[in-house]
């Protein structure tokens, strides 16, 4: 889905760190070495037709790399 994020991500929280995050290798591999972490919080997103949605948001996080992978987990209220 592609998506514009409008605004801040507000109610941030970590989901995985370290061993528990299944993804590790891979992001390593792809970004670099890092302490990655999963994270999930609450934005507002403008969809493809233009519309402007609430959606819960998931991505993975490494200090001195950046947020990856940004993707609407799903909607959580439409106009």
């Amino acid at each position: 889905m592609v998506f514009e994020i409008v605004g801040e991500i507000a109610d941030v929280r970590t989901i995985a760190v370290g061993r528990r995050l299944r993804e590790a290798r891979r992001l390593f591999k792809a970004y670099g070495p890092g302490r990655w972490r999963k994270l999930k919080g609450v934005a507002n997103v403008r969809l493809p037709d233009g519309t402007i949605a609430r959606g819960e948001m998931h991505w993975y996080e490494a200090h001195g790399i950046g947020r990856r992978e940004l993707k609407v987990k799903r909607i959580l209220e439409r106009p």
